[in-house]
Protein backbone atom coordinates (compact mmCIF):
# COMPACT_ATOMS: atom_id res chain seq x y z
CA UNK A 1 0.00 0.00 0.00
CA UNK A 2 1.39 3.40 -1.01
CA UNK A 3 1.86 6.18 1.56
CA UNK A 4 -0.52 9.06 0.74
CA UNK A 5 1.53 11.67 2.63
CA UNK A 6 3.96 13.99 0.84
CA UNK A 7 7.41 12.59 0.06
CA UNK A 8 9.12 11.53 3.28
CA UNK A 9 6.70 13.41 5.53
CA UNK A 10 5.03 11.31 8.19
CA UNK A 11 2.65 12.37 10.89
CA UNK A 12 4.51 12.22 14.24
CA UNK A 13 3.23 9.46 16.49
CA UNK A 14 3.48 9.17 20.25
CA UNK A 15 6.60 7.11 21.02
CA UNK A 16 6.38 4.29 23.57
CA UNK A 17 9.94 4.79 24.86
CA UNK A 18 12.56 7.53 24.96
CA UNK A 19 16.18 7.70 25.96
CA UNK A 20 16.44 9.31 29.39
CA UNK A 21 18.77 12.09 28.21
CA UNK A 22 16.49 12.87 25.26
CA UNK A 23 13.41 13.03 27.50
CA UNK A 24 15.17 15.42 29.92
CA UNK A 25 16.20 17.62 26.99
CA UNK A 26 12.75 17.56 25.34
CA UNK A 27 11.06 18.51 28.62
CA UNK A 28 13.47 21.44 29.04
CA UNK A 29 15.21 20.38 32.26
CA UNK A 30 18.51 20.91 30.41
CA UNK A 31 19.44 23.28 27.57
CA UNK A 32 21.33 20.66 25.59
CA UNK A 33 21.15 16.91 25.30
CA UNK A 34 24.85 16.80 26.16
CA UNK A 35 24.19 18.53 29.51
CA UNK A 36 21.37 16.06 30.17
CA UNK A 37 23.72 13.14 29.46
CA UNK A 38 26.37 14.57 31.77
CA UNK A 39 23.83 15.00 34.58
CA UNK A 40 22.59 11.42 34.23
CA UNK A 41 26.13 10.02 34.03
CA UNK A 42 27.12 12.14 37.04
CA UNK A 43 24.38 10.63 39.22
CA UNK A 44 22.21 13.75 39.40
CA UNK A 45 19.25 11.88 37.89
CA UNK A 46 17.75 8.66 39.26
CA UNK A 47 15.10 6.58 37.53
CA UNK A 48 12.76 4.71 39.88
CA UNK A 49 15.30 5.22 42.68
CA UNK A 50 18.23 3.75 40.74
CA UNK A 51 21.21 5.32 39.02
CA UNK A 52 21.07 4.60 35.29
CA UNK A 53 22.92 5.47 32.09
CA UNK A 54 21.83 8.28 29.72
CA UNK A 55 20.67 5.77 27.08
CA UNK A 56 18.31 4.00 29.50
CA UNK A 57 14.76 3.98 28.15
CA UNK A 58 11.95 5.69 30.03
CA UNK A 59 8.23 5.08 29.78
CA UNK A 60 5.10 6.82 31.00
CA UNK A 61 4.61 6.09 34.70
CA UNK A 62 8.33 6.06 35.58
CA UNK A 63 9.51 8.21 38.49
CA UNK A 64 12.54 10.49 38.25
CA UNK A 65 14.52 12.24 40.95
CA UNK A 66 16.60 15.17 39.69
CA UNK A 67 19.12 17.28 41.55
CA UNK A 68 18.92 20.70 39.92
CA UNK A 69 20.34 23.89 41.46
CA UNK A 70 20.57 22.47 45.02
CA UNK A 71 16.95 21.26 44.84
CA UNK A 72 15.78 17.65 44.60
CA UNK A 73 12.80 17.36 42.29
CA UNK A 74 10.62 14.23 42.24
CA UNK A 75 8.49 13.83 39.13
CA UNK A 76 6.39 11.19 37.43
CA UNK A 77 6.52 10.87 33.65
CA UNK A 78 3.06 11.29 32.11
CA UNK A 79 3.81 11.35 28.38
CA UNK A 80 6.77 11.17 26.05
CA UNK A 81 7.12 14.19 23.76
CA UNK A 82 7.60 13.68 20.04
CA UNK A 83 10.14 16.50 19.84
CA UNK A 84 11.43 19.45 21.87
CA UNK A 85 8.78 22.14 21.79
CA UNK A 86 7.36 25.00 23.79
CA UNK A 87 7.71 25.08 27.57
CA UNK A 88 3.94 24.77 27.99
CA UNK A 89 4.03 21.48 26.07
CA UNK A 90 6.98 20.27 28.14
CA UNK A 91 5.08 20.90 31.39
CA UNK A 92 2.34 18.54 30.21
CA UNK A 93 4.85 15.65 30.01
CA UNK A 94 5.36 15.25 33.76
CA UNK A 95 3.76 15.82 37.16
CA UNK A 96 5.75 16.90 40.19
CA UNK A 97 4.92 15.01 43.37
CA UNK A 98 3.27 16.90 46.26
CA UNK A 99 6.22 16.11 48.57
CA UNK A 100 8.60 17.65 46.05
CA UNK A 101 6.47 20.78 45.74
CA UNK A 102 6.38 21.11 49.53
CA UNK A 103 10.20 20.70 49.78
CA UNK A 104 10.71 23.35 47.09
CA UNK A 105 8.38 25.77 48.90
CA UNK A 106 10.24 25.26 52.20
CA UNK A 107 13.63 25.74 50.52
CA UNK A 108 12.40 28.90 48.77
CA UNK A 109 11.17 30.30 52.09
CA UNK A 110 14.48 29.48 53.81
CA UNK A 111 16.44 31.22 51.04
CA UNK A 112 14.15 34.25 51.34
CA UNK A 113 14.62 34.42 55.11
CA UNK A 114 18.39 33.95 54.82
CA UNK A 115 18.54 36.84 52.36
CA UNK A 116 16.52 39.12 54.67
CA UNK A 117 18.73 38.45 57.71
CA UNK A 118 21.88 39.51 55.86
CA UNK A 119 22.56 43.22 56.52
CA UNK A 120 22.53 45.35 53.40
CA UNK A 121 24.73 48.45 53.30
CA UNK A 122 23.16 51.76 52.33
CA UNK A 123 25.82 52.47 49.71
CA UNK A 124 28.94 51.06 48.15
CA UNK A 125 32.14 51.33 50.19
CA UNK A 126 34.35 54.29 49.35
CA UNK A 127 38.09 54.00 48.66
CA UNK A 128 39.10 54.08 52.31
CA UNK A 129 36.49 51.47 53.32
CA UNK A 130 37.50 49.21 50.41
CA UNK A 131 41.12 49.29 51.58
CA UNK A 132 40.06 48.44 55.12
CA UNK A 133 37.95 45.53 53.87
CA UNK A 134 40.83 44.25 51.74
CA UNK A 135 43.22 44.49 54.71
CA UNK A 136 40.73 42.55 56.86
CA UNK A 137 40.34 39.82 54.20
CA UNK A 138 44.12 39.43 53.86
CA UNK A 139 44.60 39.09 57.62
CA UNK A 140 41.90 36.33 57.82
CA UNK A 141 43.15 34.27 54.86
Amino acid sequence: MKDSSPAGHREPTQPERHRLDKWLWCTRFFRTRSLASQAVAGGKVKLNGERVKPAHEVRAGDRLTLSVNQDAIDIEIVTLPVHRGAASLALACYVETPQSLERKARAREQRRLANISRPQPDSRPDKRERRQLEKLRRSQG
